[in-house]
C-alpha cells in the first residue's frame, strides 16, 4: 500500500465524468451475476475489444475473473434504479430488473442504450481489481441519451440541457452548498436564499456561478442541477445546483443545519419549497432534479451513489 490517501484518491478519480454500465455474466453453476461499473472503456476496433474492471470486493468476483463470456449494458437516462440495484441490492438483482438473454445465455438489460455481448479475450490481475478484456461478438444501440456519473452523483445531459433551453429575459443561478450536515445560506431583508447571481449569458452559467462564489471566499465543488424553474411573472429563469464545500461559508453566508431548513423564512415560496425538499432528500442522499415553473413541475431522480 502506498502512502496516498485512498479516500482522496477515489475522490480524484471521481472527477472524471463517465457513463454508467451494468456488467453481466453467468456463473459456472448457471447463476446470473451482475454489477454496476463506470470502469468501462473501448479498446480496439480491429479486433473489436472493450474492457471492464471488476473489483475483488465483489461477491461474484471469481465468476467474472474466470468467465468465458460476459456482457456490458450502457444505461440510459432514467435508469438510476437499475444502477442502484446492481450496485447495492443484496437479493436477486435480476428479479428486480427487466432483462433478456443473449444467444449465449448472458443477461442483457432492457432499455440500455447499448448492449455488448463479449467473449473473454484476456483476464489480467491489476491490484485490487481485474482487467477483463472482451471481444465484442454482437451489439445493439439506440439514440437515447445515456446516464452519467461524476463526483459521486448521477447526471443526465438531457435534463441538464433543460437548464439552458429557456428564453426568459433574466437568469438567476445559485448553489445549495452543503458542508457536513449544514447548508450555506445568505440572509436578505426578505428572508434566506441560497447564494446566487444574476446572469445574461447562459452559455457560461456554471462557470460564472463557480467563479462568483470563489470570489466570495467559498471554496466549493459544483455538482448536478437540482432545481430549474421559470417565473412567468418576472420573466426570470432560475437554476440551482447542488454543491459541496469543506471550508468556511463565503462572504455574506452562514451555515444552517439542514434539519432547520423547513422552518426558515425565504425570499420566495419557490425557494422555500426547494429548501424543504432538500432537507428531506439530504437525509437519504437521494436527490431529484425539479423541472417546471415556480408553482408546479416534476422531480426527476438523480440519486447519489456511494
Amino acid at each position: 500500500m502506498t502512502d496516498l490517501d485512498p479516500r482522496a484518491l477515489r475522490t480524484a478519480f471521481g472527477r472524471f465524468m463517465t457513463g454508467v454500465t451494468v456488467v453481466t455474466t453467468r456463473a459456472s453453476d448457471g447463476t446470473l451475476c451482475g454489477f454496476t461499473a463506470n470502469s468501462f472503456s473501448s479498446v480496439s476496433l480491429d479486433p473489436p475489444l472493450l474492457l471492464v474492471c471488476p473489483g475483488k470486493f465483489l461477491s461474484t468476483f471469481q465468476s467474472f475473473a474466470g468467465c468465458s463470456r460476459f456482457a456490458v449494458n450502457v444505461l440510459a437516462e432514467g435508469q438510476e434504479d437499475v444502477s442502484n440495484t446492481f450496485a447495492s441490492f443484496k437479493g436477486d438483482r435480476f428479479a428486480q430488473v427487466p432483462h433478456t438473454l443473449d444467444a449465449h445465455g448472458i443477461p442483457l438489460i432492457n432499455e440500455a442504450i447499448a448492449q455488448f455481448s463479449c467473449a473473454t479475450w484476456q483476464s489480467l490481475p491489476a491490484g485490487d481489481h481485474q482487467i477483463l478484456i472482451g471481444e465484442v461478438t454482437e451489439f445493439t444501440q439506440s439514440e437515447s441519451p445515456g446516464l452519467g456519473y461524476a463526483g459521486g452523483q448521477y447526471f443526465s445531459l438531457g435534463l441538464e440541457r433543460a437548464v439552458l433551453d429557456q428564453t426568459f429575459d433574466k437568469t438567476v443561478c445559485g448553489a445549495i452548498i452543503a458542508r457536513d450536515d449544514t447548508v450555506f445560506l445568505e440572509e436578505t431583508p426578505n428572508g434566506f436564499r441560497p447564494p446566487q447571481i444574476d446572469l445574461k449569458d447562459r452559455g457560461r452559467l456554471r462557470l460564472d456561478l463557480h467563479e462568483a462564489l470563489l470570489l466570495r471566499g467559498c471554496d466549493l465543488d459544483l455538482g448536478a442541477a437540482y432545481s430549474v424553474y421559470d417565473d412567468a411573472g418576472s420573466r426570470t429563469h432560475h437554476a440551482y445546483f447542488l454543491a459541496t464545500s469543506t471550508g468556511a461559508p463565503g462572504t455574506g453566508m452562514q451555515a444552517v443545519p439542514a434539519r432547520d431548513l423547513p422552518s426558515l423564512t425565504y425570499t420566495t415560496p419557490a425557494i422555500a419549497e426547494m429548501m424543504a425538499r432538500y432537507s428531506i432528500e439530504a437525509r437519504s442522499r437521494s436527490f431529484g432534479l425539479y423541472l417546471g415553473d415556480a408553482k408546479r413541475g416534476d422531480v426527476h431522480s438523480l440519486t447519489e451513489r456511494t
